[in-house]
């Protein structure tokens, strides 16, 4: 009977000390997985911050390459119009066969100026009979 109350004593004890140790340990262990926890969202932080700022710079430098095509592509317009122009200058005779060639291919319009009375030229005939 002795030894029974022995290791029901023994028991209590070891129950006893186990309680005590989780309510010691439990807090403890709830403090270090928020703290790993709070490490875990600093670091995806970080990486959400890094991967931002890289597309920042990818976008930064698509800007500066599409402005400079735009450059480009505006030299060469203009660099265009330049030998157009020059090529036409002092060049009646060939303006006006592009103009004539313009009425004979069927895909001119027919253009309509106002008079004093704004009624079209052609129209203002009409009205007056």
């Amino acid at each position: 009977m002795a030894k029974e109350k022995t290791k029901i004593t023994a028991l209590v004890v070891i129950v006893v000390l186990l309680i005590l140790f989780s309510l010691w340990a439990f807090p403890m262990y709830n403090v270090w997985r928020k703290e790993l926890r709070g490490k875990a969202d600093l670091k995806e932080a970080e990486w959400s911050r890094q991967i931002a700022i890289e597309e920042a710079k990818a976008r930064k430098e698509s800007a500066i390459l599409d402005a400079e095509a735009e450059v480009e592509r505006a030299k060469g317009v203009a660099e265009a119009n330049q030998i157009i122009g020059n090529s036409l200058k002092d060049n009646e005779a060939y303006l006006r066969y592009l103009w004539i060639h313009g009425l004979h291919d069927g895909s001119s319009e027919v253009i309509y100026v106002p008079t004093e009375a704004n009624l079209p030229v052609l129209e203002a005939t009409r009205q007056v009979q």
